[in-house]
């Protein structure tokens, strides 16, 4: 059923106007959400003299009863036709309601009155209506959009409105909805609302369930993502569909500014065959925009502790006639993370004391850009974009893995650079090719040449023999990774309840690199090894609707190959060839029955394969060793979840789920910590089991929301041979069992102006106790645990909508208890901090 008028506010008319008798059509486009309230009006066609602005005010504040498809409110977009006249009559018509009924066919729909014969046709200098033209029902776009096809008419006098017809054409759910109703094991989290926040992308994911998210440090340092027990590259990242690593971003997702993110989609154990993707446990995949045809311009600076700066721009514009599409985004990040961290330290007479000192050697700073050109909704393609890309980070090292030593003069950075072409159309509306392709290099450098070895004040307290900390020698290394990839997809619809898709994702990539300390000393250099490596990931999938869509299955097989090229010195500085082909195969199966309106079921399985990245098999050259005995991992996810979404009642609106997870890993791949460095290495076998639920309620109006989840985690070691035998069903290092995330938004609107709002956010975590080594290793007294954890922050917002923008302004509290906060390995986080943020839209 389409949406419908309950709530109209009259516009005053521009005095200009008035003085000067002229009249004006303003054709808008309304975007309403889920609960009928209008969230964005654009001008499609304005007048000026004051018009447009006195349209979109009015506008914003109309109330809808929500667009509702099979029993469930969905958000919807509207065209609207907002006429503002001088008739003679003094007093206008009185304005009668119209409501488009969903018949059940695309055929019967047809808007019905619901005060028949009430005045003559639409458009008359009266103002009242009739039934009008016929809508009909279409699928969705490809980017979720309803079409603007509603039109209604306002007549009035100097002073009045009065609202006179609706017709409306809705064409399916949002996109998002799309997500979260299909038989697809997906979480999606909207970003509207934390892109005012001072969260990064880390922060953001971490609050959903399922999620860990941790840090070996403040703004820059490198991230632990896991879900539902499987972690780092187990779980793949994709930009706009588009691997992280080769997305022009740095290789670290909680460094992608939130604020060019417009929602995350977290794929859980099962990954649809359309990323191309051999990820064992997940997958994530951050949409930027979707809405290609407008024009926009958007910034934000955030400003914090530690002299912390965030800057992120995005601009867009669209020509209709030429179907010219530009587009360009950049960000700067920069903090010293001088944060303060409790160590011990020597006195003046060599006893060992606790001591906070702040970190003295941590700066982060990064900064990158991409530039888009092309051309979208074109006869011959959807789609045909060029994107260029290039980023750059430096960032300190103040610590090894375990923080137990600091180092004052080890240095890192990353520099990247490339281009991806896209080319999506439609042929026949029943074939759908979506292809990008692309080249992508990364250099990254690490420097270690220091001849001091530092204490926790920053003091140079020894003069080394010879230059370096981490090791006893000196490290200047450059490595250079070439890097080549593609992702095909085609659709086939081959009945309006069948659809198959095929996809097809060749990688290769090439690395060189060298370290110049070792060259300098005549030293044979291990990184001068010819490598490379070759991946074709290939998927099919079938989708099967039934029961008038309330019942939907995927079912879909995968193929791995990866062809990997590498040298291997030996104790004699020779090189011998250590190859490795690899072919795996994949099947997995997602069904998801719909009980009614606001109650579903879903249940998904994959077998799935991981082939081994490029820095676990050759190092990231930085702090990642080499393992070139790496062998690709398998498991067995199994997901069961019943979700429910009450939508809009009397009470508010209520949602929640629960699921429960299988993971059972073979030659699972985890990174372990030795002295500075870190290496990958396979578990053999481990098995994860756990549940997860999350529970929302809104209130009626949207003044209060509260929202709640928890994810239990059994995560243990199933290998009774090998290098792990020893801990043989013993839980996982470094991983909780426990975590829950708590939130409460207030808002309130209507303050200074009509088109503002002030909203307060608090949000919490818990992190339950773990051991940083296995389990049962030690004595009970001397085992290292890292206690329970429990983070506040709180945000304050102030939202304003003046004529044609939105700007907002956002102090940000995290950590708001100042409580001692550590990550893996005990890294210590920071404790609490204050930002500030401003955010223009236009």
């Amino acid at each position: 059923m389409a949406p419908r008028l309950v709530q109209f506010v009259e516009a005053p008319y521009p005095e200009e106007a008035e003085r000067a008798r002229l009249e004006a059509s303003i054709r808008l486009r309304l975007t309403l959400d889920a609960q009928g309230a209008v969230t964005t009006v654009d001008i499609l066609e304005g007048a000026g003299h004051g018009f447009d602005e006195a349209a979109r005010d009015a506008a914003l504040r109309f109330r809808f009863d929500p667009a509702v498809r099979d029993g469930v409110p969905v958000p919807s977009r509207i065209a609207y036709l907002y006429e503002f006249r001088l008739p003679a009559a003094p007093e206008p018509a009185a304005a009668p309601r119209t409501e488009v009924a969903l018949a059940s066919s695309p055929q019967e729909l047809r808007p019905t009155p619901t005060s028949p014969g009430t005045g003559p046709e639409e458009g008359a200098s009266t103002g009242s209506a009739t039934e009008g033209p016929r809508p009909t029902l279409s699928s969705a776009s490809a980017d979720g959009e309803v079409a603007p096809s509603a039109v209604a008419t306002t007549s009035q006098g100097p002073v009045d409105a009065h609202l006179d017809a609706i017709d409306v054409t809705v064409e399916g759910e949002s996109v998002v909805n799309r997500r979260r109703g299909s038989a697809e094991a997906v979480r999606v989290i909207e970003t509207e609302t934390v892109r005012r926040e001072a969260a990064d992308m880390g922060l953001v994911l971490s609050r959903t369930e399922g999620v860990g998210v941790r840090r070996a440090g403040g703004l820059g340092s490198r991230s632990r993502f896991s879900l539902a027990g499987l972690s780092n590259d187990q779980i793949r990242f994709f930009i706009d569909g588009v691997p992280l690593e080769l997305a022009g971003y740095g290789p670290d997702f909680a460094n992608v500014p939130v604020n060019l993110a417009q929602r995350m989609e977290v794929f859980q154990g099962v990954v649809p065959v359309r990323f191309g993707a051999d990820a064992l446990g997940g997958a994530v995949q951050i949409v930027t925009t979707e809405n290609l045809r407008a024009s926009a311009l958007s910034a934000s600076y955030e400003l914090g502790s530690f002299e912390t700066h965030r800057v992120t721009a995005s601009a867009q514009r669209y020509t209709e006639a030429t179907g010219l599409l530009l587009r360009g985004s950049a960000f700067f990040d920069s903090s010293p993370n001088d944060y303060a961290v409790d160590v011990t330290v020597e006195d003046d007479l060599g006893r060992v004391l606790p001591a906070r000192l702040p970190r003295f050697h941590d700066a982060f700073r990064a900064g990158g850009g991409g530039l888009e050109v092309g051309y979208a909704d074109r006869p011959w393609a959807r789609r045909f974009i060029l994107r260029a890309f290039a980023s750059a980070s430096t960032q300190e090292i103040q610590h090894d893995a375990t923080m137990t030593s600091a180092y004052g003069e080890v240095d890192s950075a990353n520099v990247s650079g490339g281009a991806t072409l896209r080319f999506e159309q439609t042929y026949g509306e029943r074939l759908v090719v979506d292809a990008v392709g692309g080249y992508v290099y990364r250099r990254s450098r690490l420097t270690d040449l220091g001849r001091c070895a530092y204490d926790w004040f920053g003091r140079c307290v020894v003069e080394l023999p010879q230059p370096g900390e981490l090791e006893d020698r000196a490290i200047d290394r450059r490595v250079g990774q070439h890097t080549g990839f593609a992702r095909i997809n085609l659709g086939w619809s081959l009945a309006r309840d069948q659809g198959l898709r095929l996809a097809l994702a060749p990688t290769w990539v090439g690395r060189e690199g060298e370290d110049r300390a070792l060259i300098g000393a005549s030293v044979v250099d291990p990184l001068t090894g010819k490598r490379s490596i070759f991946n074709l990931v290939t998927g099919v999938e079938y989708e099967f609707d039934a029961l008038d869509e309330r019942l939907e299955n995927i079912a879909f097989a995968k193929n791995y190959l990866q062809l990997a090229r590498a040298e291997r010195l030996l104790p004699d500085n020779t090189f011998t060839p250590a190859n490795r082909d690899s072919v795996r195969f994949g099947v997995g199966d997602s069904l998801r029955y719909r009980v009614n309106g606001w109650l579903m079921a879903k249940a998904a399985y994959e077998w799935a394969t991981r082939l081994p990245r490029p820095d676990e098999l050759f190092g990231d050259g930085i702090l990642i060793d080499t393992n070139l005995d790496l062998k690709p991992e398998a498991s067995h996810n199994l997901n069961l979840e019943v979700a429910l979404d009450a939508g809009q009642t009397r009470l508010g609106g209520f949602r929640g789920s629960v699921m429960g997870f299988t993971r059972l890993a073979d030659q699972l791949i985890l990174l372990v910590g030795r002295e500075g460095y870190f290496t990958y290495k396979n578990v053999y076998a481990a098995r994860s089991l756990g549940v997860m639920g999350a529970a929302g309620w809104t209130s009626p109006g949207q003044f209060l929301s509260l929202d709640g989840n928890v994810t239990w985690q059994d995560f243990r070691n199933t290998s009774s041979e090998g290098t792990f035998g020893t801990f043989d069903g013993q839980r996982i290092p470094n991983q909780p069992s426990l975590l829950a995330n708590g939130s409460a938004r207030v808002q309130l609107t209507g303050l200074a102006t009509s088109r503002d709002e002030l909203s307060l956010t608090w949000h919490a975590r818990y992190t339950h106790a773990f051991f940083r080594g296995w389990e049962k290793l030690g004595a009970s007294g001397s085992k290292q645990e890292l206690p329970s954890q429990l983070i506040h922050s709180l945000a304050l917002t102030y939202v304003t909508r003046p004529a044609s923008a939105t700007l907002s302004w956002t102090v940000d509290v995290q950590n708001l208890t100042d409580a001692d906060a550590f990550d893996f390995y005990g890294v210590q986080r920071p404790g609490r901090s204050v930002f500030a943020k401003v955010v223009a839209e236009l």
